[in-house]
C-alpha cells in the first residue's frame, strides 16, 4: 500500500459556502461550557421553555404504539394537513383542500432547502431581502442558481429594486425570497405589499416563497399578515409555517408548506428522494398542539415580550442605539462606535470570552449585517438582566485597556 494520504475531494459547490460563523460560535460557547463556565446563550432562537404539556403526552401516548414506528406517510399525515388548512381559513381566510396544496415538512429550514433543489438550477437568479437568514441564500446556492441580495429598505424602495432587477436582467429573476417577519431585523410587512408583490411576480414571471416561521410570535396588537392573502397569491407561491417557535417544538423537526400545488407537487417529488417523512408521533403530537395550544402561544409571546422589554431598557441604559421590534424572537442592534471598529464577529467572540454571554454576529447575515448583533430574547428575565451586567463589565474592561493602549483582540 501507498504511504500518499488519500486525497479527499469535495464538489465545486462547497466552495461557495463560506464557514458557518454560527457554528463557530457555538463551538467556542460549548467548550465552555464543558469547561465547567455558565455561558448566557442570546446567540441562537432554540427555545428553552417546554412545549405544551398536552403536546408533550400526546407524544409519548402514541410513540408506544408500534404501528407509530413504520414509516409514516411522506408528504404528512391526512389529519395534520387538513389541521393546516383549517388554520389557514380560520386566520386568514384563506381556502386550501389540506391534500395538494398543503405538505408537511422536517422543519421550515429543511423545506426551503428541498423546494430550492426543486425550483432552481444552473443559470437560474433568486433574489433575497439582505441582510439574510443564511438558508435564504444558501438553499438557492446549494441548488447551483444565482442569487441576487436586495437590501430591506422602505417596502416602496424593496419593491423598485426588485422591479429594476426583473427588467435589467436577461432571463429575468426566476424565484424571490421573502421572509416576513423578517429575521434577523424584524422587519414587518403589510397586506398591500405582499398584493404588489404577487402582481409584479404575474407581470414578470417569478415564483415567491414567503419564510413565516415567526407567524405568531408578535406583540403590541400587531398581526403579521400571511402572504396567501393577496389575492392570486396560490397562482404563484408558497408560504412556509413551522411549529418549532410558536409551540416551543424546535428540537421537534416540525414544518409545513402551503400555498401553489404545482410547487408543491415539486418539493414531495425531491423530498420522495430524501426523506421518508416525520415520525408519526410528532405528527400526531402537532394535530393536538394546531387544536387545543393557542392559549400557550399567547402565554409565551407574552414571556417573550417581557424579555424583549427587559433587554431593551438595558441596552437603552448602557447607551445602546434600539428598535424596539414588534414581531420575532430577536433584538437585532447597532454595535456602539467606539466597539463597532473590531467588527461584529469579534465583538462577539469579545463577550464570549470576557463576558460568558453569546451573541450572533451581524456578519453572519450576510455584509449588510456588519456592524450589528442579533441577541435571541431565550433566556429568562433574570439572566438576561446578568447578561447585560456582565457585558456592562466586559466593555468597562476593554475601555480601559483601548484608553491604556493595550487592548488586544481576543482569539477564538
Amino acid at each position: 500500500m501507498s504511504d500518499k494520504p488519500h486525497k479527499i475531494k469535495y464538489a465545486e459547490r462547497m466552495q461557495h459556502l463560506p464557514p458557518y460563523l454560527f457554528g463557530m460560535i457555538n463551538k467556542i460557547k460549548m467548550e465552555k461550557r464543558w469547561q465547567g463556565e455558565d455561558v448566557i446563550d442570546l446567540g441562537m432562537g432554540n427555545p428553552i421553555d417546554p412545549a405544551p404539556q398536552q403536546v408533550t403526552e400526546k407524544l409519548c401516548q402514541v410513540a408506544i404504539d408500534p404501528k407509530s414506528h413504520r414509516y409514516p406517510e411522506a408528504g404528512g399525515m391526512k389529519n395534520l394537513k387538513r389541521e393546516i388548512g383549517l388554520y389557514y381559513r380560520e386566520n386568514y381566510g384563506v381556502e386550501l383542500n389540506g391534500a395538494d396544496d398543503v405538505i408537511c415538512t422536517i422543519g421550515s429550514k429543511e423545506g426551503i432547502s428541498h423546494l430550492c433543489l426543486a425550483l432552481l438550477g444552473p443559470g437560474d437568479t433568486v433574489l433575497v431581502p439582505a441582510p439574510a437568514f443564511p438558508i435564504h441564500v444558501y438553499a438557492a446556492v446549494i441548488a447551483g442558481a444565482n442569487v441576487l441580495r436586495v437590501s430591506l429598505s422602505s417596502e416602496e424602495q424593496f419593491l423598485k429594486q426588485i422591479h429594476t432587477m426583473c427588467r435589467s436582467l436577461c432571463p429575468g429573476p426566476k424565484l424571490v425570497m421573502l421572509n416576513y417577519p423578517h429575521n434577523p431585523t424584524g422587519t414587518l410587512a403589510t397586506r398591500e405589499f405582499f398584493q404588489e408583490i404577487v402582481k409584479m411576480a404575474r407581470q414578470l414571471d417569478f415564483m415567491v416563497i414567503n419564510d413565516f416561521a415567526y407567524s405568531r410570535v408578535t406583540y403590541d396588537g400587531y398581526v403579521a399578515p400571511s402572504f396567501l392573502e393577496a389575492e392570486g397569491s396560490l397562482e404563484v407561491g408558497v408560504e412556509f409555517g413551522s411549529f418549532s417557535k410558536s409551540y416551543n417544538m424546535a428540537g421537534w423537526r416540525l414544518g409545513y408548506c402551503v400555498g401553489n400545488q404545482k410547487m408543491i407537487q415539486g418539493l414531495a417529488q425531491i423530498k420522495g428522494y430524501y426523506d421518508y417523512g416525520i415520525f408519526s408521533a410528532i405528527q400526531v403530537a402537532g394535530i393536538v398542539a394546531m387544536r387545543d395550544c393557542d392559549d400557550t402561544i399567547s402565554e409565551q409571546v407574552a414571556l417573550y415580550q417581557k424579555r424583549r422589554d427587559v433587554l431593551c431598557e438595558g441596552l437603552t441604559r448602557m447607551g445602546w442605539e434600539v428598535e424596539i421590534p414588534k414581531a420575532g424572537m430577536f433584538l437585532w442592534v447597532k454595535i456602539p462606535r467606539l466597539y463597532s471598529q473590531m467588527g461584529s464577529v469579534q465583538f462577539a467572540i469579545e463577550m464570549m470570552e470576557r463576558a460568558n454571554v453569546a451573541v450572533a454576529p451581524g456578519a453572519g447575515f450576510g455584509q449588510e449585517g456588519e456592524g450589528y448583533l442579533r441577541l435571541a430574547l431565550v433566556e429568562n428575565e433574570n439572566r438576561i438582566r446578568q447578561a447585560l451586567k456582565q457585558m456592562r463589565r466586559a466593555m468597562a474592561e476593554i475601555d480601559r485597556e483601548m484608553a491604556a493602549g493595550t487592548f488586544s483582540l481576543a482569539t477564538a
